[in-house]
């Protein structure tokens, strides 16, 4: 079983700026690289504890023990097969990395990752080159003044009983909707610690903390 070790899976989106995303990793993450994703390895300075792909998109395929090989016609992206790995190995808390930012068919199915393991009750984060994303909903959640902004949007139906405060558009008992996402760009306010709470359903928070 994993313990308390986080597994890092890292995909083949595009990374610029790879000291904002070196400071995510941990010297004890478990790292699986998913296909492309292998072209990251050096930027990262992260060694991989395992490999998944098909390798369609990746000239060299790797070989060796760590190497799970897929076949390319599947339902599971080579993303979603790390994660659902990653769960079977007994990892509670996980951050994706070149997940987003590329094609945007890949970048909406990996944010549903967020999605599925927020139900799971495992705690994620995605990030990227300009921000950080997570799924609330049990539990409260503190956004820190360093970012610029921070939304907060519908992915999986309405959101009820919305709390937002020490923001510059507070909310109370809101409610979110798929069809109207009016909770982009907020901010914190100054010396401030935000807080969302999130009575019903779930919620994709966004912090923003520069327009790449």
């Amino acid at each position: 079983m994993a313990g308390t070790r986080r597994c890092v899976i890292i995909g083949g989106a595009p990374i610029k700026d790879y000291s904002r995303i070196r400071d995510v990793l941990r010297e004890d993450d478990f790292c699986i690289y998913c296909d492309c994703g292998l072209r990251h390895r050096e930027g990262l300075s992260a060694a991989p504890d395992l490999i998944v792909g098909d390798f369609d998109s990746f000239t060299a395929a790797p070989s060796g023990a760590n190497v799970i090989t897929l076949p390319r016609e599947k339902d599971d992206t080579d993303t979603v097969y790390a994660v659902k790995e990653a769960l079977r190995r007994g990892f509670d808390e996980f951050v994706l990395l070149g997940a987003a930012g590329g094609r945007l068919d890949h970048t909406l199915a990996n944010v549903s990752l967020l999605v599925m393991l927020d139900r799971l009750g495992k705690k994620a984060v995605l990030v990227d080159d300009c921000s950080d994303m997570r799924v609330i909903s049990r539990e409260e959640a503190s956004i820190a003044d360093t970012c610029r902004f921070f939304s907060l949007l519908t992915v999986n139906g309405p959101a009820r009983h919305v709390t937002i405060e020490n923001a510059k558009f507070p909310l109370r008992d809101a409610e979110i909707h798929c069809d109207y996402q009016y909770g982009v760009s907020n901010e914190v306010l100054p010396g401030k610690t935000a807080r969302v709470r999130v009575g019903e359903g779930q919620l994709l928070l966004m912090r923003i903390f520069s327009e790449a």
